[in-house]
C-alpha cells in the first residue's frame, strides 16, 4: 500500500514537514486540552481509536465536510490506489463483498454487500459463486446485474488506458495474461474474461486457475466494483463515476473541490452496510497543509480526507488546546531501512546484522516524530493490523529493549564475523521530497558512524522511485546498500502486505519492491502454502512464520509501527478507526449530531 510519504502499496497523500525534535517532545508530553469529553462536544482524546465515539448521536441530514491537501490519484474505482480514495469510494460504489463497518480489527473482516452472502467456495478452493441481492440499482434506477460486475472487473485488464490501480484480479484470474481487456476483446463470442461466468443476471461465478485463500479479500477492494458498459467513459470515468451507492457525483473540479449528493435510486433495504446519514458530502482541497489544519481547528471542516495525520504546526496547537478532538491510531504502516543483497557487503548476513545492532532506535523514532506522532519502535516486519502479527512481543534483535539505543559491542562482533572488523562504507538512498525520511536517514548515518559504518546519503527524486530504487541494476550501480522506505497492506493479510516485498517471484527489473532481493525457498514455500490454506488459524500461523523467517535473514531494520494524530470535529458522530483502512476513520457511516 503506497502513501505519498512512503512507497507502500495503497497510496495516501502526505502533508508533512521536518519536525524539530524538541517541539515534538513538547507536543507529545504537554498534552493540554481535555483528555475526556469537552464542553464543546468533542468526544475525548482517543475516543474513536478502535471504538465508536458518540455513535448514538448520529442524525440523518446535514453536510459532511472533508478537507484534503491532496486529491485522489483517480476517483475511477479501477484506477485509484490511494487508501483514502478506496475508503471514500464506498459512498458511490458497491462491491460483491466489502469490509465490515466496525471499529478496529473487526472492520478488516469481509461482509456481504451486493451479494446475498459470502462466496460458496468449491472444495478445491478454485470456484467462488455469488448470488446478487434484490433491489440493487444504478443511479438511474436500472438494476445492477452480474454482467455489470464482470465488466467492472474486466476493466482492470485495460492497463494501457486505465493504469494505476491494483492488479490482483489479473494475477489471480488470468496469471498467463491471455485476456486483452474489454476494449481490445476481439473474440468471436465477445464473452470477455473466461474465468468469470454470468449464467443469469443474479449469479456470478469465478474460476481461479489456482486457489488463493485471499481471493475474497481482493473482491472487497473497490477495483472489483461494477461498471455499466454504456456509462464507461474510459480514461475520463474518474471525473464522474456512475453511482451504485447511496451518493452520486454532483460536481468535481480536480484539485479544487468535490460534492456528492444523495442518490435517490439507492435502496436502504438492499444495502446492509451503509447508513447514509448526511444529505451532502463536500471535499475542499488545499495546497497548504497548515491551511487545512487551521480550518479543521476552526471548525470549518470536519475531518481530513487524506488521513495521514496533522502536520507539525497544527498538531502542536491541537495537542495543547483541543486534545479531546484527537485520536492517535496505529496507521498499519511500517517504516524501515532495507539492505539490498546485491550491494556488498550486505550480501553477508553478519554485515546486515551489524547495521541493525549499530542503529540507535530511539533516535530513529524521534526523527520520525516521537512516540505519539511517529509511532512505537518497530521490532519486526508485520504490521499490527495483519493476522499473525505479534507487535513488540516479537523482538529478535531486542530493538525496543536492551538494544534500543544501539549495541556497539554486538555490532562490532557482527562486523568481525562478516570480515569487516574496521567497518565499511555504503550509501543510504532516501527520497528528496520526504523530509521525515531524510531526517531518519541522517539519524541512521550518525549512529552507524559510531560503529565504523560510514554512510553517505543520496537524496533522489521521489517521483522517480520505480526507476531508481525499483531498478535492481540501478541500485547495484549506485551502491545503495541501505534504502529508507515504508509499506502498508493493500488488504490486511500477510499476502496483502508481504508478497511483493519478500517472495522471489516478485523481483522485477523495474518497479521492484523486493528491494532486499530475497530469494528464500522457505519463504516462497510458506507463501505457496498460505494461498492454498482456507483455515483462518492456520493462515495466521503461516503469517507469523513468514515474519520470523524475514527477520532471521536480517534483511530489514524496522524504524516504527507508525502512528499519527488525526482530527475529528465536534459535529461528528459514529466515528471510529478501522484496520480495513490502516487506522483511518471509516468514512462510510460517519454522521453528524445535527442536520444543520
Amino acid at each position: 500500500m503506497t502513501t505519498q510519504r512512503t512507497s507502500g502499496r495503497r497510496k495516501q497523500a502526505l502533508a508533512a514537514a521536518v519536525v524539530v525534535a524538541g517541539l515534538l517532545t513538547t507536543a507529545a508530553c504537554g498534552g493540554g486540552g481535555d483528555s475526556g469529553g469537552s464542553k464543546n462536544g468533542a468526544a475525548g482524546f482517543d475516543a474513536a481509536n478502535n471504538k465508536a465515539a458518540q455513535a448514538s448521536l448520529a442524525k440523518k441530514g446535514g453536510t459532511l465536510k472533508f478537507g484534503g491537501a491532496q486529491d485522489a490519484d483517480s476517483w475511477d474505482t479501477t484506477r485509484g490506489y490511494y487508501g483514502f480514495a478506496w475508503n471514500f469510494m464506498r459512498y458511490y460504489s458497491r462491491q460483491l463483498v466489502t469490509n465490515k463497518t466496525e471499529p478496529g480489527k473487526d472492520g478488516a473482516k469481509v461482509t456481504p454487500d451486493l451479494a446475498t452472502g459470502l462466496a460458496k467456495i468449491s472444495d478445491d478452493g478454485k470456484t467462488y459463486t455469488y448470488t446478487l441481492r434484490d433491489g440493487i440499482t444504478w443511479e438511474d434506477g436500472k438494476p445492477i446485474t452480474s454482467k455489470d460486475l464482470k465488466y467492472g472487473i474486466e476493466r482492470v485488464w485495460a492497463q494501457d488506458v486505465l493504469s494505476g490501480g491494483p492488479t490482483y484480479l489479473k494475477d489471480f484470474l488470468d496469471p498467463a495474461g491471455k485476456y486483452q481487456g474489454p476494449y481490445k476483446d476481439k473474440s468471436a463470442d465477445h464473452l470477455g474474461l473466461k474465468a468469470i461466468d454470468t449464467p443469469d443476471d443474479k449469479t456470478i461465478v469465478f474460476h481461479l486457475p489456482k486457489a488463493n485463500a485471499d481471493f475474497e479479500e481482493v473482491l472487497a477492494l473497490t477495483s472489483a466494483s461494477p461498471v455499466r458498459q454504456d456509462q464507461d467513459t474510459k480514461s475520463k470515468y474518474g471525473l464522474h463515476p456512475f453511482s451504485s451507492g447511496p451518493y452520486k457525483f454532483d460536481s468535481y473540479n480536480p484539485g479544487k473541490d468535490l460534492t456528492l449528493v444523495r442518490n435517490p435510486k439507492w435502496n436502504q433495504s438492499s444495502d446492509p452496510v451503509r447508513k447514509a446519514y448526511p444529505d451532502k458530502i463536500t471535499v475542499k482541497f488545499f495546497s497548504n497543509a497548515n491551511d487545512l489544519d487551521q480550518r479543521l481547528i476552526n471548525g470549518d471542516i470536519d475531518l481530513d480526507l487524506n488521513q495521514t495525520g496533522m502536520s507539525p504546526q497544527g498538531r502542536t496547537v491541537a495537542l495543547k488546546q483541543h486534545k479531546a478532538n484527537l485520536d492517535n491510531p496505529v496507521s498499519g504502516y511500517i517504516r524501515y531501512a532495507v539492505f539490498p543483497q546485491s550491494v556488498k557487503p550486505f550480501d553477508n548476513i553478519h554485515c546486515r546484522n551489524a547495521a541493525i545492532y549499530g542503529a540507535d532506535h530511539v533516535s530513529l523514532q524521534t526523527a520520525r516524530g516521537g512516540p505519539i506522532a511517529g509511532g512505537d519502535i518497530g521490532t519486526n516486519m508485520l504490521p499490527p493490523s495483519v493476522p499473525g502479527a505479534e507487535g513488540q512481543k516479537y523482538d529478535p534483535f531486542h530493538i525496543s529493549g536492551v538494544n534500543k539505543n544501539g549495541n556497539a559491542a554486538k555490532a562490532k562482533e557482527e562486523l568481525k564475523a562478516c570480515g569487516k572488523p574496521d567497518g565499511f562504507s555504503t550509501t543510504i538512498a532516501v527520497r528528496n521530497n520526504k523530509p521525515v525520511e531524510v531526517a531518519t536517514a541522517q539519524s541512521l548515518q550518525a549512529s552507524l558512524a559510531k560503529v565504523g559504518i560510514k554512510a553517505e546519503i543520496d537524496q533522489y527524486d521521489g517521483s522517480q522511485t520505480p526507476g531508481i530504487i525499483g531498478s535492481p541494476s540501478n541500485v547495484k550501480k549506485k551502491g545503495y546498500g541501505i534504502i529508507v522506505m515504508g509499506w502498508g497492506p493493500d488488504f490486511p493479510t500477510v499476502q496483502g502486505f508481504g508478497l511483493p516485498l519478500w517472495d522471489s517471484k516478485y523481483i522485477l527489473q523495474s518497479g521492484n519492491n523486493n528491494y532486499a532481493l530475497i530469494k528464500d525457498k522457505a519463504i516462497d514455500g510458506l507463501f505457496d502454502q498460505y494461498v492454498n490454506t482456507l483455515d483462518a488459524s492456520k493462515k495466521t500461523q503461516i503469517a507469523t512464520e513468514i515474519n520470523h523467517k524475514v527477520m532471521e535473514g536480517g534483511y530489514y531494520l524496522p524504524f516504527t509501527f507508525e502512528k499519527f494524530i488525526n482530527w475529528r470535529s465536534n459535529r461528528l458522530a459514529n466515528v471510529y478507526t478501522t484496520d480495513a483502512y490502516s487506522g483511518m476513520y471509516d468514512f462510510v457511516n460517519l454522521g453528524l449530531k445535527s442536520s444543520k
